[in-house]
């Protein structure tokens, strides 16, 4: 499953993101306490055409920058619930209950590419 977030500014411009990436961006999002935990699980599902403000998107894009992205340096990841690890994504797929948050990550330069997407974009919708 991917999502794909488009700038309601720029017709164009728009960033992907696949599952695995995106259920722990969720997170970390959710985490920041941006925006409410109710829209943040609306973000989850793809194709509902959920908006983000540009306000809320470039805060977004500022927090990720400024907080996020100084814990994981390029050569590690965040899982889901916010621990880093330096262990390369091995592309391994976890089924085991107790082990499924390991399948879901962000390495730093995604972060750095999505707060670059907030960023620029003016608002976006996703789908």
């Amino acid at each position: 499953m991917s999502y794909t977030l488009h700038d309601m500014g720029s017709e164009g411009y728009e960033f992907s993101a696949n599952v695995w990436n995106w259920k722990a961006a969720l997170e970390i999002i959710k985490a920041l306490d941006i925006i409410s935990e109710g829209k943040v699980r609306q973000m989850g599902y793809n194709a509902l055409g959920v908006k983000v403000e540009i306000d809320d998107a470039h805060t977004i894009g500022e927090r990720l920058r400024d907080e996020i992205l100084p814990k994981i340096s390029p050569n590690k990841r965040m899982f889901a619930d916010g621990t880093i690890t330096d262990e390369p994504d091995d592309g391994t797929i976890y089924r085991d209950e107790v082990e499924q948050w390991k399948n879901y990550s962000v390495s730093h330069d995604w972060v750095k590419d999505f707060s670059d997407f907030c960023l620029r974009s003016k608002g976006f919708q996703i789908y």
